[in-house]
């Protein structure tokens, strides 16, 4: 067993002082996925790597409802909880502008995690949402791929299922995406 994994099966027992090793043992790779999160955002934008995963820790510290399994788990959930931060962030943003800048946002620049910086993760949420409502199986990939930077083996072994099935239904999400960006 992981010592992340040990360290969740601890804080799950109750000892929260488990929860605040675990954080300092897992702190660098949340960093660096929230560094891959926001390389792929606008210049200048006011969330910093260190800030989004100080967030998450906040979002941690009081969960009380999570029954964490192992390290895949943990990542799964912490994806989800940064996805959350962020578009909540460009929300506020946005909305702080009254409509501010849209700049759209093609699929293939923001699944396949390129260089470029400036594409809108409001509408990429947005059609997220409408792929959870038709395939939501395609849209948690999605979002432990993308959001999360799991592997396809990390991804398949958090929802139980076949690498090979989750590479199809990657590829399957990325296409509807593409297509859903392209017509909003």
């Amino acid at each position: 067993m992981s010592e992340v994994t040990q360290l969740l099966r601890e804080w799950n027992a109750g000892r929260p002082e488990a929860r605040d090793q675990l954080m300092r043992l897992v702190y660098d790779p949340l960093r660096d996925i929230a560094e891959r999160h926001l390389h792929r955002e606008r210049e200048g934008h006011t969330l910093q790597p260190t800030a989004l995963v100080h967030e998450l820790y906040v979002r941690f510290a009081d969960q009380r409802r999570v029954e964490w399994r192992d390290r895949v788990h943990f990542f799964a959930v912490a994806a989800q909880v940064m996805r959350r931060i962020l578009v909540d962030h460009a929300r506020r943003k946005k909305s702080d502008k009254r409509g501010g800048e849209n700049i759209p946002l093609t699929i293939d620049t923001a699944l396949d995690v390129c260089e470029e910086r400036d594409f809108d993760l409001v509408a990429l949420d947005l059609a997220l949402d409408r792929l959870t409502e038709i395939f939501p199986q395609q849209a948690r990939i999605v979002e432990l791929r993308f959001y999360g930077g799991l592997t396809i083996d990390e991804t398949a072994e958090a929802l139980g299922i076949s690498p090979a099935t989750i590479s199809r239904e990657w590829t399957m999400a990325r296409a509807w995406l593409r297509r859903a960006m392209s017509v909003r």
